[in-house]
């Protein structure tokens, strides 16, 4: 089978959107698929073999992205090349809409993956806050119901996606880790890399420092549990935009000399880094599944997380770490003291317990999920490639067709962000 990625971020970024394209592009090509990947030029990129890279805008608003260009010729020469079975699309704009074009110039299925909860990164974007998540609510529904099938990394968020008027034929498709790989790590040589005493009691978190990851009630809650536990370091693996006010909170908390920035960790000094630390936090609440949170496990380490979408499902509150309700500094510091101060053989219940979460999110039983799934589309009544006889007109009819509805799509959802803007005018 010949599958088409098109995604508007990956490599060298280290996001889970990224991490779940080349996981998968890495285990279809196992089973002898073959897997192109488009995705915008963007620094520090490496030049790698079936992925194309397009014209793009970097660095967009102060972000990690890069902005599409027009679609270069050359692109268009290399699908006629490739011909494509499906086309996989990871994002519902931008390359998105370019991936809906592409599958309708071949008649063949689309496939969307909800990856993320969009509407909580529009503050790279200008103007109001609230209307702009209205459009990109409406504009991300409607793209999936452009979509032929629908996959959602969590039950939650595709409930959610329910709830708001998705349609299409949708699936729960988590992206799966080799459980193997985090199993076995170096956590006493990571530990003396960074200068971390052997017998101190480590918080960590791995990931994109942004402020979308609701970093600044992370830090506050380790800062004061830091200062409460003189043996306690915090550990941070990962770059982004907020790695300075993070510094800030932990200095006005007197604990910055405990704080052990890692920098970007990946292949085995992720996997290390994982095993250095006695408990992983997150508070994100923008994500739809919380790779990093799977990873953590994985390694045996339990989870102090903030109730949300995609993390539910992963956390469960004083079996494999502590799940809390809301959002509350307190509850989230006691949390941790109460990980603490778990014996020895309760810690050891709690760390298998962890392991056998982390069985369920294996990449082996999501890969053939998707195999299967793209198979199916790809024999249904409507959907082959387009044959060389076909007319002219009936390919240009589809592209008219598909272009319409990412007309109308758009037009629905500024529409909604109007009347958003106008009810909290009056």
């Amino acid at each position: 089978m010949n599958i088409l990625m098109m995604t508007n971020t990956y490599k060298p970024l280290l996001g889970g959107l990224e991490k779940s394209v080349e996981s998968f592009a890495k285990e279809f090509r196992s089973k002898g698929h073959r897997v192109v990947i488009v995705t915008p030029e963007c620094e520090g990129m490496e030049m790698e073999k079936d992925v194309i890279r397009v014209p793009a805008l970097q660095n967009f608003n102060g972000s990690n992205f890069s902005i599409q260009l027009p679609i270069p010729s050359v692109l268009e020469q290399a699908l006629e090349s490739f011909q494509p079975d499906i086309i996989h699309s990871h994002h519902p704009f931008l390359i998105g809409d370019t991936a809906l074009r592409v599958a309708s110039k071949y008649n063949v299925p689309l496939v969307f993956t909800h990856h993320t909860l969009y509407e909580e990164n529009v503050h790279y974007l200008p103007g109001d806050e609230e209307s702009l998540k209205r459009f990109v609510i409406e504009l991300s529904t409607g793209y999936a119901n452009l979509a032929d099938h629908v996959f959602f990394p969590s039950e939650s968020v595709m409930q959610m996606a329910k709830d708001r008027g998705v349609e299409s034929s949708m699936e729960v498709v988590p992206t799966g880790i080799d459980t193997k790989v985090f199993a076995r790590g170096a956590g006493k040589s990571f530990r003396k890399k960074l200068n971390i005493p052997t017998d101190a009691f480590v918080i960590g978190h791995i990931g994109r420092l942004a402020s979308e990851k609701n970093l600044e009630f992370l830090m506050q809650a380790a800062a004061q549990f830091l200062k409460n536990n003189a043996q306690a370091h915090l550990l941070i693996g990962g770059k982004g935009p907020s790695e300075e006010k993070m510094r800030e909170i932990l200095t006005q908390t007197g604990v910055i000399d405990r704080l052990h920035f890692a920098g970007v960790v990946k292949g085995k000094d992720l996997v290390n880094a994982y095993h250095a630390m006695d408990t992983f936090i997150f508070a994100s609440q923008s994500e739809t599944q919380g790779l990093v949170v799977t990873e953590a496990m994985a390694a045996g380490v339990p989870v102090v997380a903030v109730d949300a979408p995609g993390i539910r499902e992963v956390v469960k509150d004083k079996i494999n770490g502590r799940l809390l309700t809301q959002e509350n500094m307190d509850d989230f510091v006691t949390a941790l003291e109460w990980i603490k101060k778990l014996p020895k053989n309760k810690v050891s219940v709690m760390k298998k317990a962890c392991k056998e979460t982390a069985e369920s999110f294996s990449m082996d039983r999501s890969r053939d999920k998707v195999l299967a799934i793209y198979t199916n589309l790809s024999i249904q009544a409507g959907f082959c490639r387009k044959p060389s006889e076909e007319s002219d007109w009936a390919s240009v009819g589809r592209l008219i067709q598909t272009q319409w509805g990412l007309v109308k799509n758009f037009t629905k959802s500024a529409v909604a962000s109007m009347k958003e803007l106008q009810e909290q005018t009056n």
